[in-house]
């Protein structure tokens, strides 16, 4: 496994207690472990911002929040006052994105490789 980010480099980049209750060996054992699912482009050394990126992985991980159950995007809200009746439903698929994420998305977003799919059909 590639090693895109160091305990150091998070303590550099975000100070001390960034890890909260967290462990910070696990932290970023998991930020590494989530930047070694996708596909970067080349460069000669790391980018700042794949670093940066690196260390709010990190960060997002300590709090429980990477590697974290989601219940997805309400699909429909259903609440009723007299008899006090709630019901929730969510979209099939969905996945719940936090701020710190959308974030990290677009550090990484120059840098990673665009997949676009094409199909190819062969005369039988």
């Amino acid at each position: 496994m590639t090693e895109y980010i160091t305990v150091a480099q998070v303590d550099q980049l975000l100070g001390t207690g960034w890890e909260g209750s967290g462990d910070k060996s696990l932290a970023v054992e998991q930020a590494n472990a989530y930047l070694n699912t996708l596909t970067f482009k080349a460069w000669e050394t790391q980018p700042d911002s794949v670093t940066r990126a690196g260390a709010e992985l990190a960060k997002e991980a300590a709090a429980g929040n990477l590697f974290a159950d989601s219940e997805g995007a309400l699909k429909r809200k259903r609440v009723r006052a007299d008899t006090v009746e709630s019901e929730k439903e969510y979209q099939d698929g969905a996945v719940a994105r936090s701020g710190a994420l959308e974030f990290i998305d677009a550090l990484l977003s120059p840098w990673i490789v665009k997949r676009t799919t094409t199909a190819i059909l062969a005369r039988l």
